[in-house]
């Protein structure tokens, strides 16, 4: 049986909802044209989203048996592990989330809800888990300030994969 070949073949955000991703880049890479690129884009590795896994993955469902938080510096780790040449491109981006630090804010209470991937966050999480992560969401390791806007780090990573 003759298997179908492309030039080029996209993952974007979805390897989040992979569980094995050696298998799975080795399925797609099967199907990859001799001088093919894959390109992927995930949250990059120095992202908001990132840096809140890393200190709060065991208070907030960011990860799930159906969803994983990882990042395009990771999946690049893999792919060079596995002996395939790759680039990685950074893609910045940023969210304004000065709506999050105003109290009654439905915009913002939706927001706080998204960024911390937790439904009804501001009303279920506990009050000192809240103000912690206010704090920490409002710092150097999730945002910036400009123009006195709070600005999530909402960068992503590209891997270019180039067999």
């Amino acid at each position: 049986m003759t298997t179908k070949k492309w030039d080029f073949i996209h993952m974007i955000q979805v390897l989040y909802y992979i569980q094995n991703f050696e298998e799975t880049l080795t399925f797609f890479l099967k199907h990859l044209e001799q001088n093919g690129r894959m390109l992927l884009i995930l949250i990059s590795g120095n992202s908001g989203w990132a840096s809140i896994d890393k200190k709060y993955s065991t208070c907030l469902p960011l990860q799930n048996d159906t969803c994983a938080v990882i990042s395009s510096h990771f999946i690049k780790d893999i792919i060079q592990k596995m002996g395939i040449k790759c680039q990685h491109y950074d893609l910045p981006s940023v969210i304004d989330i000065t709506t999050c630090f105003n109290d009654g804010s439905e915009e913002g209470t939706l927001l706080l809800d998204f960024v911390t991937q937790t439904l009804n966050f501001s009303k279920s999480a506990p009050p000192s888990l809240k103000a912690e992560i206010m704090k920490y969401l409002r710092g150097p390791e999730c945002s910036t300030v400009k123009d006195e806007k709070i600005m999530f780090n909402n960068n992503s990573g590209a891997v270019v994969i180039e067999p």
